[in-house]
């Protein structure tokens, strides 16, 4: 096959992703003190993020060295896994922080880690059960007519897809919609019983939705357009419109470790203990919130 530049950008990318996410897996699950359900969900994203960028790369390798249909719908179960797994777990994360705004009193108890088990159980369950559709025969490659805009795939799984992307996006929207109200119901309240200026309440509030604002607003750049155009795409569009929006797509899990892993205390504590070759697994950590992180 002619080499397809497209196809190239897709596999540098997915080689970004790969380093970031995997120093994020290395870092959760090689020190214990990052056993809170919190960094096991942020983890979660991670794992995904890093299998999407192996899958990308993978799918690069096989097109143009070892072209086969069957190792091409392994493949691309393993993007279509990764990816799901990647979206579903920005809810799990979304969940647990809106929870622990909303229960902080009985939040750090163990009916929170059997909660955080059963959604990554869930999650990862309702991913591999996706990935696994194309391998199981749901795919267009005895039928071209009913291929999706990324083939092999069939229209109707990739309409699943998308329904399921906007489900989320939504659920997300609504709790981030409540955790706002909480934040700024919290930052009055702490404004009154402190005797803060008003002007210092408006700063505290301005920060905590400007947060999820970015949160929010980087999910929905990334992903809309993909999942808009699988649904109003055909297969006899041009290619060149699938790799236009999938590769913003791909960027989602470029920006996750930066978002959710990068910008955390005591994450940052152990990359720079790492760097100075002091590290320690059983360095103490302060508790935070979720919603801090």
């Amino acid at each position: 096959l002619a080499l397809n530049p497209w196809d190239v950008v897709l596999c540098v990318s997915g080689t970004i992703i790969s380093c970031e996410n995997a120093i994020v897996v290395v870092v959760i699950f090689y020190t214990p003190a990052f056993r809170a359900p919190m960094f096991l969900l942020i983890g979660s994203l991670a794992t995904a993020d890093l299998l999407a960028g192996l899958g990308l790369i993978l799918h690069f390798a096989f097109v143009y060295f070892v072209p086969s249909e069957a190792v091409s719908l392994l493949t691309v179960g393993l993007l279509v896994t990764s990816f799901t797994a990647s979206v579903c777990s920005l809810l799990t994360i979304t969940i647990d922080r809106y929870l622990s705004l909303y229960n902080a009193l009985t939040y750090y108890s163990e009916r929170t880690a059997t909660r955080t088990y059963i959604m990554l159980i869930l999650t990862w369950g309702a991913s591999i059960c996706y990935g696994l559709l194309p391998v199981m025969g749901w795919n267009c490659l005895k039928e071209p007519p009913a291929c999706s805009v990324v083939r092999p795939l069939t229209k109707n799984h990739l309409i699943i897809l998308s329904v399921s992307f906007f489900a989320v996006f939504a659920a997300m929207l609504q709790l981030y919609v409540q955790i706002c109200r909480i934040v700024c119901r919290h930052a009055h309240q702490i404004a009154v019983q402190r005797h803060f200026l008003a002007s210092s309440h408006y700063v505290t509030t301005r920060k905590g939705i400007g947060t999820l604002a970015v949160i929010l607003g980087t999910f929905a750049s990334c992903w809309l357009p993909f999942a808009v155009y699988c649904l109003l795409g055909d297969y006899t569009y041009p290619a060149l419109y699938t790799y236009a929006t999938l590769l913003p797509a791909t960027y989602n899990s470029m920006i996750n470790p930066v978002i959710y892993a990068f910008r955390n205390q005591e994450i940052q504590k152990v990359l720079w203990a790492v760097c100075c070759g002091c590290f320690s697994s059983t360095l103490p950590f302060r508790s935070r919130s979720p919603s801090d992180v």
